[in-house]
């Protein structure tokens, strides 16, 4: 069992920048495909970035997230953080941190069915 921890949410007005952090252990956080996910409220959950290992070291994005958020791993955090930039209203969510313990690629890494571990999640909101 794998358990992950998010962190970094909170309030910040129109324009500014968060940064979250995924904290975990184990081989699957290690070597498997780690996600962030959001639902806003009376929505479903949506992909927003992953950062895969394998077949090939890549980081993928939704379009949202494009030039705003970067995800990266911190080693020596043992974190997978998520720096996200230029915030609008429409990024208010619960972000949550989940983990595929396997691999994947491209538009397969947005499946949320396919991650295995899933943290409780941080509030993030943006006011306007």
């Amino acid at each position: 069992q794998v358990q992950s921890v998010e962190s970094g949410g909170g309030l910040v007005q129109t324009g500014g920048s968060l940064r979250l952090s995924c904290a975990a252990s184990g081989r699957a956080f290690e070597s498997g495909v780690v996600g962030w996910f959001r639902q806003a409220p009376g929505k479903e959950r949506e992909f927003v970035a992953a950062l895969s290992r394998r077949p090939v070291n890549a980081a993928y994005y939704a379009e949202t997230a494009k030039g705003r958020f970067t995800i990266s791993r911190e080693n020596a955090k043992n974190t997978v953080d998520l720096q996200m930039n230029n915030l609008e209203p429409e990024d208010t969510a619960v972000y949550y941190c989940a983990i595929l313990d396997g691999a994947c690629s491209g538009y397969g890494c947005r499946d949320r069915r396919l991650y295995n571990y899933w943290g409780q999640g941080t509030q993030v909101t943006v006011s306007s």
